[in-house]
């Protein structure tokens, strides 16, 4: 079974990005959904009309199914590989992957809400909640990339560093945007 890890790697790799990707333009669209509360009828109801079917349509066919198919070939890997469970850089990124599969889970009652018009984080919070998915996919590449304890604690110390420059920047961009607006 050994020989079949490094498939099981690339199907965990491509279905790892897929996610990511999903979840990243699946907050845009949250963004837009906060934003069209703003725009004047009918257009505010059009614009709403279309980001609840885009999220939804989003969430079924490229984030539930991204999420499932990393989930499995990661469980596969740890299968085929159960050495990796000795390993204490496993266990760091297993944590920032449960965390993942939270924030994941979060977005999915977001688009409920948001449907229902129950949501009231504004684009600015929703901005910040979307690079949080950032930090957790930074976390989980340099944990395992780097794999020695000591050199995944600098890279989570360096994280927080993105961490504070992305909040910066996300800040930096309202301020350009209420002058712009």
């Amino acid at each position: 079974m050994i020989e079949y890890y490094q498939y099981f790697k690339a199907v965990h790799i491509v279905f790892v990005i897929s996610w990511m990707a999903g979840l990243f333009y699946l907050l845009s669209l949250f963004i837009y959904h906060t934003e069209a509360n703003d725009k004047a009828e009918p257009e505010k109801s059009v614009l709403k009309a279309q980001f609840t079917k885009m999220e939804a349509t989003l969430w079924k066919i490229i984030c539930q199914p991204a999420m499932i198919i990393s989930l499995l070939a990661g469980l596969c890997m740890l299968h085929v590989n159960s050495g990796l469970l000795q390993m204490d850089w496993m266990w760091v990124k297993l944590a920032f992957v449960f965390a993942l599969l939270v924030y994941h889970f979060v977005c999915g009652r977001i688009i409920v809400r948001l449907r229902n018009n129950q949501y009231n984080w504004s684009s600015f919070q929703l901005r910040l909640w979307r690079e949080l998915a950032t930090i957790f996919m930074i976390a989980i590449v340099f944990v395992v990339i780097l794999k020695s304890a000591l050199d995944w604690v600098y890279g989570l110390v360096g994280i927080m560093g993105i961490a504070l420059i992305i909040m910066i920047a996300v800040k930096l961009y309202k301020k350009y945007r209420e002058k712009q607006g």
